[in-house]
């Protein structure tokens, strides 16, 4: 019995205890008020292993850019404690997850629409207590996301960096992971001990890889076999290349200007990569691993670690 079943059996049985109807598990999954049919929300994790790669760009980027394709998207800052995604935009939060932890407001209450109506979960930023969030306390902010009235068409988190317990279950918890690589020795190595962690601990078996900072596409391509040699040796993963980011003055610009460079320069060499980055996910099929099944495996994670 998969994860998704065994989730369903379990919520049906204590629905019968209390003599409540309990909808099917798919339905849980956010937390559906009505039994209609209802779109699925695709989870992406972008994480990075080494610090500086450009993940956090590429999630604005790469988020907007699915906004601006007419897509219904929630970013979630992942980075507990050293949050920037705000910054990145220009939006000015007054609540973080730190608020819907302590049970004073909802998820809902934490989003922030940004530019071409992308909404925006802040992590809050220099907060000792984020920061230091036990397992227990993650799985219940992917809990929380099932009380959303309605599900966006995806919700991408954006990790912090290193192979802490924090990266690991909310990437253990998305339906696709997306590695942000640059052609530097430190971030290949702390990618490759990134994927050992997620296959070996958590069972991720597939990732797709975002060459960053590169100067074209055959520069690109090199880096992604560098990496997925070893992964093919040494690891039982697929690393599939998603695509590359090549280094643009514009890009660097917007960031100065606490903008998305899709929005501002949607013509410049970054912007262009960036929509195609998010045609690429437009085309991608059903996850291997249902996200269902991947909050559920993430939840019981997480209580087995913590008892909570």
């Amino acid at each position: 019995m998969n994860q998704a079943m065994g989730l369903e059996s379990m919520l049906r049985a204590l629905a019968d205890r209390h003599g409540a109807t309990t909808k099917p598990a798919h339905d849980q999954a956010f937390g559906l008020a009505s039994p209609a049919p209802q779109k699925r929300c695709r989870a992406i994790a972008v994480a990075g292993g080494k610090g500086g790669v450009g993940k956090t760009t590429v999630s604005v980027n790469l988020g907007m850019s699915l906004a601006m394709a007419g897509h219904e998207v929630i970013l979630l800052d992942a980075d507990m404690g050293l949050a920037n995604i705000d910054v990145l935009l220009g939006l000015t939060p007054t609540r973080h997850i730190g608020h819907l932890l302590d049970g004073s407001c909802g998820i809902e209450d934490l989003l922030l629409t940004g530019p071409h109506g992308l909404k925006v979960v802040p992590a809050g930023s220099g907060t000792r207590r984020l920061a230091q969030l036990g397992n227990g306390e993650h799985a219940a902010v992917i809990r929380a996301f099932d009380d959303l009235m309605m599900p966006p068409d995806y919700l991408l988190v954006d990790t912090a960096a290193g192979v802490s317990d924090n990266v690991a279950m909310f990437a253990a918890a998305a339906d696709d992971v997306v590695l942000v690589v640059c052609d530097e020795p430190a971030s290949l190595t702390d990618a490759y001990a990134l994927l050992k962690v997620l296959s070996r601990d958590f069972g991720v078996r597939r990732f797709r890889m975002v060459a960053n900072m590169v100067r074209n596409i055959g520069e690109a391509r090199v880096l992604h076999q560098k990496l997925a040699r070893v992964c093919d040796r040494f690891l039982d993963v697929a690393l599939e290349f998603m695509g590359h980011v090549p280094q643009d003055e514009r890009l660097r610009q917007a960031i100065r200007r606490q903008s998305a460079v899709v929005d501002l320069w949607p013509s410049s060499r970054s912007g262009q990569a960036f929509k195609q980055l998010a045609g690429a996910v437009d085309t991608w099929g059903e996850p291997e691993r249902l996200g269902l099944d991947r909050i559920a495996f993430f939840s019981r994670h997480a209580a087995a670690a913590t008892g909570w």
